[in-house]
């Protein structure tokens, strides 16, 4: 189960293809006492892990803030180490000493954005005065790592990027990243055209990362790994799928409860709002991505004989390319296709070359990824 605390609504960066509106707020501290109780009561009952994340706006601004939640989840009577796991999602910006020892002693997740290279990061990632984050960013990463060495980093491309992509994964490798996720924004403009670069770029990285896999020096590569996990699992479980509004929500300063962080938006109006903090979480909306209780697919997905293994379920996505939570865009159909066919190439190629040894080392990996122990 997830769940996003958006404690500010405040950042310093403008970036163009942003989901979440920007203004003076943040979360109060009764408040935030109010939602880890109503978080930790409802979800600690379930025998799933519970991960909370911090986000934004820039939730390192707030930093004293997330420090007091922090201790309010530690301390709360309900808490379950074993169960529970936090995370942090940051624009790299703002980072010092004791932010990376706060997060190293308390075991907290980082995940930084960054697109890039200058020549990509600054392309969407500026602050509001228009200059480029990639230096300030590039700088933080290398800090955070001396504190966080599995620091994660989300790279998202649009159209104008999508061609650097193998670039920016090189970039990253060298500066010492081995947790890499890259998400298409599927809010930009795609094009025809886009669909039939997309499988050529993503080959591209598949070639790469077999590369590093042979050499010793295995990346996680979100769109490859992600998708040998699932081959080698036979495809999504229920709980992989969009359990927005069930078993995933986001909290703003108002108040507010929503299915998902990426459809918060300004926080406080009613557009993708479930419920308020005070009604608890027992009592929200039931989601219009979910029908009888369950995920269902796009219409166009319950024919196609992969649909099992795409996440064209999500409503999030779906609702960023077409506005509506339960319509597949075609570059989702397209990445998604994509990302298959390269996982399958890779797994071939390994297979090949190491034989059975590979197999059995991926499915032993894919078990400890889903074992609580690894949370510890």
């Amino acid at each position: 189960m997830k769940f996003t605390l958006v404690i500010t609504h405040e950042c310093n960066l403008r970036c163009s293809y942003c989901y979440i509106t920007k203004h003076r707020s943040a979360m109060s501290r009764p408040l935030a006492e109010r939602t880890v109780d109503e978080i930790l009561r409802f979800a600690l009952p379930t025998d799933e892990m519970i991960e909370i994340g911090f986000f934004g706006g820039e939730p390192l601004l707030e930093f004293d803030l997330l420090r007091d939640i922090v201790e309010m989840i530690k301390c709360h009577p309900l808490y379950d180490s074993r169960k529970i796991r936090l995370s942090v999602v940051t624009n790299g910006t703002v980072f010092s000493p004791a932010i990376g020892e706060f997060l190293q002693t308390q075991g907290i997740i980082l995940c930084l954005s960054c697109d890039g290279e200058s020549d990509t990061q600054d392309v969407h990632r500026r602050f509001a005065n228009g200059s480029g984050s990639s230096a300030l960013v590039e700088q933080t990463i290398r800090d955070a790592l001396g504190y966080v060495p599995r620091l994660l980093v989300n790279a998202v491309f649009t159209p104008q990027t999508l061609p650097k992509l193998e670039r920016t994964l090189e970039y990253f490798s060298t500066l010492g990243l081995r947790n890499i996720f890259l998400n298409p924004d599927f809010s930009s403009h795609w094009q025809q055209e886009h669909a039939y670069t997309l499988p050529l770029v993503y080959e591209r990285i598949a070639i790469r990362y077999a590369d590093w896999y042979l050499s010793g020096d295995p990346h996680y590569i979100s769109l490859v790994d992600d998708k040998i996990a699932l081959i080698l699992k036979g495809g999504y479980a229920p709980r992989d799928r969009c359990r927005m509004g069930t078993g995933e929500f986001a909290f703003t300063p108002s108040g507010n409860i929503y299915p998902c962080e990426r459809l918060v938006g300004d926080g406080r109006t009613e557009d993708h709002c479930i419920g308020r903090v005070e009604e608890g979480l027992r009592h929200v909306r039931q989601c219009t991505s979910r029908v009888g209780g369950r995920s269902v697919p796009p219409l166009p997905c319950q024919t196609c004989s992969i649909a099992g293994y795409c996440m064209t379920w999500c409503g999030c996505s779906n609702y960023m390319a077409t506005g509506q939570y339960n319509q597949v865009g075609p570059l989702q159909c397209a990445s998604e296709r994509a990302a298959l066919a390269v996982a399958s190439d890779v797994m071939r190629r390994l297979e090949r070359e190491l034989g059975s040894a590979y197999l059995t080392g991926m499915i032993e990996a894919e078990a400890l990824r889903n074992c609580p122990e690894t949370v510890r």
